[in-house]
């Protein structure tokens, strides 16, 4: 098959949402249909119920790698207005993805992007699926992940 025919299918990767905080993600409309990130052929896709639904190149993807979420930054959708943007609803699996250039992004005013953070069902399958994508992969950080 040529590949100008050829598509991937994306690969779609729930947010993790531990049953104690879908009391405070229902305001923002966030369900499990509506909680995901996906990597598609040239685009990841991070949707956080029907308000927050990004798209952002994959070559704009400089690195991606595990991390940790504190407990006083909360859970939800979050802003530092400092260029640190987070869709998480558990404190852990958290994953971090960082962009060559800062990215736009509207959490009600428009904001700048540079670090991404969010927590997954799966985050090791989630780095695994773009590496092929990501412009670095942070590989000693892949050797940290959490079996």
């Amino acid at each position: 098959m040529p590949d100008s025919i050829k598509h991937a299918r994306p690969k779609r990767f729930p947010v993790l949402i531990r049953g104690r905080w879908w009391p405070l993600l229902i305001p923002f409309g966030v369900t499990q249909e509506r909680a995901f990130v996906q990597v598609g052929e040239r685009e990841l896709r991070v949707c956080f119920g029907p308000l927050f639904d990004y798209r952002f190149p994959l070559e704009a993807v400089e690195t991606v790698a595990p991390s940790r979420w504190p407990l006083w930054a909360g859970i939800g959708p979050r802003v530092d207005f400092r260029g640190t943007v987070a869709f998480v609803g558990a404190y852990e699996n958290t994953v971090e993805v960082r962009f060559k250039e800062r990215q736009r992004v509207r959490m009600v005013v428009p904001l700048q992007c540079e670090r991404l953070f969010l927590s997954l069902e799966d985050p090791k399958a989630f780095i695994a699926a773009g590496l092929s994508g990501w412009a670095r992969f942070d590989r000693a950080a892949r050797l940290r992940l959490p079996s």
